[in-house]
């Protein structure tokens, strides 16, 4: 099974910005679909943005024009470009992935936090 490992989160201050990449131990060239979640203390965790093996990218109502998924099969890594951060934005970030198109996600890494300041 195909390992992910998030970079480090950090602290932002609203309006700011965070790239975080998910490196994975084998290919995603063949893989469905990548993904990011994230989970609030308290919370479920909640899908962020997920992009398909064609390129097409999904997000969440709540980062749209302001997150940006992407994918690059030749480094077997996922990347989560994340501009115009708010206090709301602040979760744990998970990277996963879907093997198939009816396949449950899995892959999950420990999770990176990312903290925004108001």
């Amino acid at each position: 099974q195909v390992q992910l490992v998030e970079s480090v989160g950090g602290l932002v201050q609203a309006g700011g910005s965070l790239r975080l990449s998910c490196v994975a131990s084998g290919s995603i060239a063949s893989m469905n679909a990548m993904g990011w979640y994230r989970q609030a203390p308290g919370k479920q965790r909640d899908m962020v943005a997920t992009i398909i093996s064609g390129g097409f990218a999904n997000y969440a109502d709540s980062v749209k024009g302001r997150f940006t998924i992407s994918r690059d099969n030749a480094k077997n890594t996922v990347y989560l470009q994340m501009n115009s951060l708010k206090p709301e934005d602040t979760a744990v970030y998970f990277c996963g992935y879907r093997p198939g198109l009816f396949t449950a996600w899995r892959g999950w890494g420990q999770g990176t936090q990312v903290t925004v300041s108001s």
